[in-house]
């Protein structure tokens, strides 16, 4: 049998599920019974035939006992994730049917007083035929079935367990969860090395999401907390969940510059490696050209990034910033920048995660555009639990050392900017970008407003869009007065304005 070694020098098998075995801290400890529990659809036996299949590889010969599925059922399964059984011993509940026929019709016993026993007398004859080294039973409802009685069913799982223990075994017990109605049985987890629970969750709108918990593991340790996973072609796709504090890595917190002087010296250089960078405004101020402006930049030094967005169509964005003198396709097409269309209600925030992680582990990632937060926030519907995770996310990044820059839409056009700091807490950065009103024109602001980095300039600038200029950081605004609320009061004259030729619609 082949072994790796666990964080903690233990060997452990594999689960054949390689984000499950993470979350396991290598995966599991041979010769021992497993409990993996869940509704009918969660994958358990998905799950279950990667193990075998994993065995097999490794030269372990594997025995699926199949009780609730022909198979006939078992083969379709396996053929939608380009599979093969062979190597692999199947044994089937019909099997037993048929060697049972003849010892019912000689017993005065009822049908179910002998069934349990001589089911699981087969059973144990078909492993020490085959040399089973792992077994997978599916599922114990049916051997609840022909027990009738609880406290029997569990004498005969006690029985199997101390039978596949004294051969050197790693068995997969498979259990339909409705925890609507009964409950998990405590029991059968008592008796169990370790436990697995899938959960299937059906949502208003949108696909299911599928999520995991290792609920015990009895001398080992690992990954605490549910685990977001789907249903791929090839098996299951486990998400580990993030933790940011095993990520650290060496980095120098420099500025990251813009490419514009003037707001690059309004944050001193730029804001900081390692840092996030909040940009908020109303829709049609500038915020995703800004971010791309930084893209841009960063590729012009050779360096990658990458986009992930949630509400503009990624052809918009491309023909829009390109007429800017911002075109990312030829930096694209070299591999530094990578821009994803990312769509909430059909990938889990796991999913997400793990996508944005290979970008920053495997493609050296150095700017991670978030556009914008609010679609973001539609992946998952329970908020609290969303900001947890987006806080985790962030501190991920930032001990990766990327610069980080997080589209914050406001919901109006004119919106006071108390409303928009509900969720600066989360920045190291803020930038603001308003609509302001003059002699019957609507014109930008910039502003910083937060830079935990250091200084930072708190004058309030017209930023200004235009095909012909690109983006551009006009003078102070020193002749009007609330020009965050949209409605400023004019004190002056408007001679330090761009010109209108300069400020085209962005």
């Amino acid at each position: 049998m082949t072994h790796v070694s666990s964080p903690g020098g233990s060997a452990v098998i594999s689960t054949g599920v390689t984000g499950l075995d993470t979350i396991l801290w290598g995966g599991l400890a041979p010769n021992r019974l497993y409990l993996i529990e869940g509704e009918p659809g969660a994958g358990k036996t998905t799950l279950a035939l990667q193990f075998l299949l994993d065995g097999r590889a490794a030269g372990e010969r594997g025995l699926y006992v199949t009780l609730s599925e022909t198979a006939e059922e078992l083969a379709t399964v396996v053929e939608s994730h380009g599979w093969s059984l062979d190597g692999i011993h199947l044994f089937e509940l019909a099997a037993a049917e048929a060697a049972l026929g003849a010892e019912r019709a000689l017993t005065l016993l009822h049908p179910w007083e002998v069934e349990l026993g001589e089911t699981v007398r087969l059973i144990i004859d078909e492993a020490e035929r085959t040399g089973a080294v792992r077994v997978v039973f599916d599922s114990l409802s049916e051997m609840r079935l022909l027990a009738q009685d609880a406290l029997r069913f569990r004498r005969q799982i006690l029985a199997l367990k101390q039978f596949f223990a004294g051969r050197g075994t790693t068995v997969f017990l498979l259990d339909d969860l409705q925890r609507v109605r009964t409950g998990p049985d405590h029991h059968l987890r008592s008796l169990s090395h370790g436990v697995v629970t899938l959960e299937r969750l059906s949502r208003d709108f949108g696909p299911t999401r599928r999520r995991l918990e290792v609920a015990k593991m009895r001398g080992a340790g690992f990954q605490e907390g549910w685990h977001d996973y789907a249903i791929r072609r090839g098996g299951l796709e486990v998400y580990p969940r993030l933790h940011a504090a095993n990520n650290h890595a060496s980095f120098v917190g420099l500025p990251v510059p813009s490419g514009l002087v003037e707001l690059d010296a309004m944050l001193e250089g730029g804001p900081l490696r390692g840092t996030c960078t909040l940009i908020n405004g109303p829709s049609g101020t500038g915020k995703s050209t800004l971010s791309v402006q930084y893209v841009h930049a960063a590729a012009l030094r050779g360096e990658h990034s990458a986009i992930y967005q949630f509400d503009e169509r990624i052809g918009t964005q491309l023909e829009r910033v390109a007429k800017l003198g911002l075109d990312l396709q030829p930096h694209i097409d070299a591999g530094r920048v990578r821009l994803t269309q990312v769509d909430p209600t059909e990938l889990s925030p796991g999913a997400f995660i793990q996508m944005l992680r290979e970008d920053v582990e495997t493609n050296h990632t150095r700017i991670v555009v978030i556009d914008s937060l609010n679609g973001y926030l539609t992946s998952m519907p329970q908020e609290k639990r969303l900001i947890l995770q987006l806080h985790e996310l962030l501190s991920y990044l930032n001990q990766r050392g990327v610069l980080t820059l997080l589209i914050s839409p406001e919901s109006g056009f004119v919106t006071r900017i108390e409303r928009a700091m509900s969720i600066s807490y989360v920045a190291d950065a803020v930038i603001l970008l308003r609509f302001f009103e003059v002699a019957g024109r609507v014109r930008k602001a910039v502003s910083i407003v937060k830079n935990r980095g250091g200084a930072h300039e708190d004058n309030i600038r017209e930023l200004s869009i235009s095909s012909e200029h690109g983006l551009r950081i006009g003078n102070v605004l020193t002749a009007f007065r609330g020009v965050l609320t949209g409605v400023p009061e004019f004190l002056g004259d408007d001679q330090l304005l761009l010109e209108d030729g300069e400020a085209a619609d962005g």
